[in-house]
């Protein structure tokens, strides 16, 4: 074992500590013992501490005697591994301390190209990528690389592989010289320097605590989840120093191994080795962390990977468009018959992108036929909807929308790099044949760029879409008897299970019934398994015997019955990942929505995150439900406690979201076309005596029916 690491991370224990110390008194001078300290939008104050010791921490005073404590009981001289992760501890608890003072009254740290702390919102906006493994691991960067060049190679590497990545130190302006594009936009976040590589870590224990359902200070079980659920290791770059390795011990007390490009004297196999070649470092990293990587090699001059997903072109870097309002689009899966489908072949109607003027606007059309022994006409619309994810994978693309109202970008840099019209079916066979090898065997790709061919290709299109809609209207949960679990997020919330019906959607809004079904159809051992809903127990309520067995033994033996149609009385747990929370406002007698993208005040006096960590991590919560967003539109929608009609406040946003479709479901529900104007949102008010005026105002039918408590 290597003196010199255990001896840096003593060392560097001791520095980091003494350092917290200094700068903590500095501030309990200038701002007073009783100065509130917390990050900005999350549920859980100081992350580490919440985590690894469930000491409350309110004001900077409080911080004194835990930091007392840390180097009292935690720094070890002794010169071994286990005293090393201890030490290592004790500087994650320094850093987190050091990092909280810079967010005292307010205060944000420098933001460009920094990005601090990341709010629990983001957390949750990647909850289904991590638990679904489209992004596979986590990286955390730091230091500097031998050359910008080199370091960018890395980075876009990692990035291609559907990593999220965590930059700190001199790497960030490496990669902003090679123009690496980082943000949360491409899971690739540059958290700042020295000690601001914390935010990587209470990112990371903020997983446990919000999809885990780890209670605050349950040491063992949160480096229990971390070495098991988080899949995360660190490269480091460059010179190291006795704090770098410090929080690199710190790292390894999570369960995070370290692969560095300096000579290391003595390894620790399978915790901290040394790798020079910068074409392999990321490799090592991957296999020390036991990281899979499924390869798909798409012929195509731009890099592919669900990094780019949330990339936006703005117009002036768009070479060319198509659709959005602008041209005739759409965007179409069939199934066919075998002799119908040329595998692998791709024909382009119409001008390729160089005959197309910069700045242009196109239509398009893309039709996808496919053939497969296993395919169902049922599955066509899940397979289209996949369109919109494998487009945006690509460097430079940009695709917002479905069907007929599709918008499509081409940037001006996948122009120069050669992308060619062509190259998006390259993507969409690639994509379809390595994602659905158990129902597609043959995949044919047709580009329509022609504005009169367009124009009849479309009616096709248009005529599925139609026939579809009229199939998926017969989908209730009394048409079928048999629904479908998804145990996806049990990768991070172990005791929760979601059952998908054709009228609940899942939590995460991304797996509907259909969805489900394909799912079990491509993997019959994977995550969405069927469940007959058997002998009914509570018709009003929604409880079924069969889907309560199912409950107790998926939720490991923590949950014994679920009600569907209810929140008030034993609701369906939810993970973490949940696109929306609803909650009882008794005052109003109704109840609230909030979403993840609205980070203000709600009438319950909670944020998203403060519910978040109220009903996350698969417990029942009575009052208090994760959903999905078009759950509320849904006739299936709480009906046991007076459905839509109970919705007396949501974000402006939300009502904007689910639009047409929300005011079909109110009028559906009898409540009738003016429904949606009578629901408050933030303009009215955030608090219940604030919005219950207006509700009375406008009569809102919740405030006439029976107590819900």
């Amino acid at each position: 074992m290597s003196m010199e690491l255990f001896k840096g991370a003593y060392e560097g224990a001791v520095t980091a500590t003494s350092y917290a110390e200094i700068l903590l008194a500095k501030a309990i001078k200038e701002y007073g013992a009783d100065c509130p300290v917390k990050y900005p939008d999350t549920a859980y104050r100081l992350p580490v501490i919440t985590a690894l010791s469930g000491e409350e921490v309110n004001t900077i005073g409080d911080l004194a005697p835990i930091l007392n404590r840390v180097r009292t009981t935690n720094i070890r001289e002794e010169l071994n591994f286990e005293n090393a992760k201890l030490n290592g501890e004790a500087t994650l608890y320094a850093a987190e301390v050091i990092e909280a003072l810079r967010y005292l009254k307010g205060a944000k740290p420098d933001k460009y190209p920094y990005c601090g702390f990341i709010s629990d919102p983001i957390l949750r906006k990647f909850g289904v990528p991590l638990v679904d493994q489209t992004i596979p691991g986590v990286a955390v960067i730091v230091g500097k690389g031998k050359d910008s060049k080199s370091t960018a190679k890395l980075v876009k590497d990692l990035q291609s592989k559907g990593i999220m990545i965590f930059l700190a130190n001199e790497v960030i302006e490496q990669c902003i010289e090679e123009n690496v594009k980082i943000g949360a936009d491409f899971i690739t976040f540059p958290v700042g320097n020295f000690t601001q590589v914390i935010h990587a870590v209470n990112f990371a224990f903020r997983a446990g605590l919000a999809f885990g359902g780890i209670p605050a200070g349950q040491r063992q079980r949160a480096i229990e989840y971390q070495a098991k659920r988080v899949l995360a290791f660190v490269i480091q770059l460059g010179p190291n120093d006795i704090v770098k390795f410090a929080a690199e011990f710190g790292a390894i007390f999570m369960g995070f191994p370290i692969v560095t490009d300096q000579p290391v004297a003595e390894e620790i196999p399978d915790w901290y080795q040394s790798e020079p070649d910068y074409e392999k470092i990321g490799k090592l990293g991957l296999e020390m962390r036991g990281i899979k990587i499924k390869i798909v090699d798409i012929p195509v001059p731009i890099t592919i990977g669900p990094a780019f997903e949330g990339e936006t072109i703005r117009k002036k870097d768009a070479h060319v468009e198509f659709g959005g309002g602008r041209s005739t689009s759409f965007e179409l899966v069939r199934m066919c018959e075998a002799d119908e489908v040329e595998d692998g072949k791709i024909e382009v109607i119409g001008p390729e992108i160089d005959e197309m003027p910069e700045g242009s606007v196109f239509p398009l059309g893309i039709m996808i036929d496919v053939y497969g022994r296993k395919m169902q006409e049922d599955f066509e619309g899940v397979l289209e909807r996949r369109i919109h994810y494998f487009v945006n994978y690509g460097e430079g693309l940009w695709h917002v929308a479905q069907r007929n109202m599709m918008w499509v970008r081409i940037g001006k840099n996948a122009k120069e790099l050669g992308f060619k019209i062509k190259d998006i079916g390259e993507i969409l066979i690639a994509k379809f044949k390595s994602d659905y090898p158990a129902i597609i065997d043959r995949v044919q790709v047709t580009l329509v760029t022609d504005k009169d061919i367009i124009e009849e290709k479309i009616k096709l299109a248009m005529a599925k879409y139609s026939a579809r809609d009229a199939r998926l209207k017969g989908l209730t949960d009394e048409a079928v008897e048999t629904w479908y679990t998804c145990t996806l997020c049990q990768s991070f919330a172990p005791n929760h299970v979601c059952i998908v019906t054709p009228e609940h959607v899942g939590l995460c809004g991304a797996v509907s019934w259909l969805d489900a079904k394909a799912s079990n159809e491509i993997t019959p051992t994977g995550p969405n398994q069927p469940v007959l809903k058997g002998e009914c127990i509570d018709p009003v309520k929604g409880q079924w015997q069969n889907l309560n067995d199912f409950f107790y033994t998926g939720s490991n033996r923590t949950i014994e019955k679920v009600n569907f149609y209810t929140m008030m009385e034993d609701p369906m747990t939810s993970c973490g990942c949940f696109e929306a929370i609803m909650a009882i406002l008794p005052l109003c007698n109704g109840v609230m929505v909030t979403t993840r993208e609205h980070t203000g005040d709600t009438p319950c006096g909670m944020t998203f995150s403060g519910l978040a960590g109220t009903c996350g991590g698969g417990v029942q919560t009575p009052g208090f439900m994760g959903l999905g967003r078009r759950y509320l539109c849904s006739a299936k929608f709480i009906p046991a406690d007076g459905g839509l009609g109970r919705v007396v406040w949501m974000p402006k946003e939300l009502k904007e979201f689910l639009g047409q479709d929300l005011i079909d479901a109110a009028v559906a529900a009898g409540l009738g076309a003016d429904f949606v104007d009578k629901i408050a949102d933030e303009t009215v008010g955030t608090d219940e005596e604030a919005i219950l005026p207006f509700l009375e105002e406008k009569q809102h039918p919740a405030l006439a029916m029976d107590p819900m408590m």
